[in-house]
């Protein structure tokens, strides 16, 4: 197996006591203190998360918003200049094969982000399908041209403004600018992945050290800390917010993951229509599901969900501890017909029922 790949900051991070996983392939800060402190921290204050793992793509040319709207499930060519788009990308099966977030810049240039693990996929992906387009689309990989920071919690606006933002405040949820810092420019953006407010930043990354430590500074007195991915998959599960690989894959479609809202199923076309349009009008035989545990114990991605008959009726797709549910939180794929069941998952040869709750499950 080949190493993982260092982020521009890594050292930054070693410097600041970051615990390092392998994530994607990459060398990833997966905590500071406790993953626990830093998830309540992002609840009360700020955290501030370098995930520069991310991949970017850029995509431009005049043909451009007519072939987004083809590529994914949501409507890309009616979004303005300044606003951003959440989409799951299909194949023709209607599985997954990422779900991203895509910038307008300008009337013809467009920002993907995509998931870390999936960067060569999905360019290899989007590549095919150009092949076949009949307009003029350039796409190019500008990954290593970005570090992204993200601020977030209920501080996070207060922390941008004090580190010279003053337009942070201005930039509504889901939209993005760019602005100064110092001799260049940052693209601000009102997006996150904690299911609070918050800001991502993409930034050179000769100028990420920088941007990190007056960050950092600003947030001095406000509570900011440093967090990792242990956080951020803690934050993102208690929000209700899918992961690539888990709430969503090839095999779990985005109308079974609870995503019929970034689905614009009444578009001309696009790729994967015809089998969630099938989908949707046979019924959804699965459903993913969050959930809350009883106890200390986390049921883990793998295990079985059973009804009170002792029937396996789906699985649990990930797992954790929420602080501030002060338990065992989880998602599931179950059996659209077994959703009003008690189900129950199996701990150390004990039977503990899952308390189906709608996200956020901390509210």
């Amino acid at each position: 197996m080949s190493e993982p790949r260092q982020i521009p900051l890594h050292d930054f991070h070693a410097r600041q006591g970051a615990r390092f996983v392998d994530f994607g392939g990459w060398n990833m800060p997966v905590q500071y203190s406790s993953i626990l402190e830093e998830h309540k921290t992002v609840r009360e204050a700020a955290g501030l998360f370098d995930v520069s793992h991310m991949g970017e793509f850029l995509l431009h040319g005049p043909g451009t918003a007519g072939f987004l709207d083809y590529l994914l499930c949501n409507r890309i060519s009616n979004c303005r200049a300044g606003k951003a788009i959440y989409s799951p990308m299909c194949d023709a099966e209607g599985g997954v094969i990422d779900d991203l977030i895509v910038y307008r810049i300008e009337e013809n240039r467009f920002l993907l982000c995509v998931n870390a693990g999936n960067i060569e996929k999905d360019y290899d992906w989007i590549s095919k399908q150009l092949a076949s387009w009949p307009e003029a689309v350039q796409l190019e990989d500008q990954s290593s041209a970005y570090c992204l920071l993200a601020v977030q919690g209920p501080k996070a606006e207060t922390i941008l403004k004090r580190a010279g933002f003053i337009e942070a405040a201005s930039i509504g949820r889901f939209c993005h600018a760019e602005h100064a810092f110092g001799s260049g420019t940052v693209r601000l953006c009102r997006t996150g992945y904690t299911g609070e407010d918050g800001f991502e930043i993409y930034v050179n990354p000769d100028k990420a050290e920088a941007l990190a430590e007056a960050l950092l500074e600003a947030g001095s007195n406000e509570g900011l800390q440093l967090c990792g991915l242990g956080a951020r998959d803690s934050l993102r599960l208690e929000a209700g917010l899918p992961l690539y690989g888990h709430e969503l894959d090839a095999d779990i479609s985005p109308l079974e993951a609870g995503l019929g809202w970034a689905i614009k199923l009444e578009k001309d076309d696009f790729i994967g229509k015809a089998a969630l349009v099938a989908q949707k009008g046979s019924g959804l035989l699965r459903t993913v599901l969050f959930y809350k545990l009883q106890g200390r114990r986390i049921a883990r991605a793998g295990t079985e969900v059973i009804n009170d008959r002792g029937a396996v009726v789906g699985k649990v797709l990930s797992g954790t501890s929420s602080p501030m549910v002060n338990g065992p939180i989880g998602s599931a794929l179950v059996e659209t017909c077994a959703i009003n069941e008690a189900l129950l998952v199996e701990l150390r040869g004990n039977p503990v029922e899952l308390t189906v709750s709608k996200p956020p499950l901390h509210k």
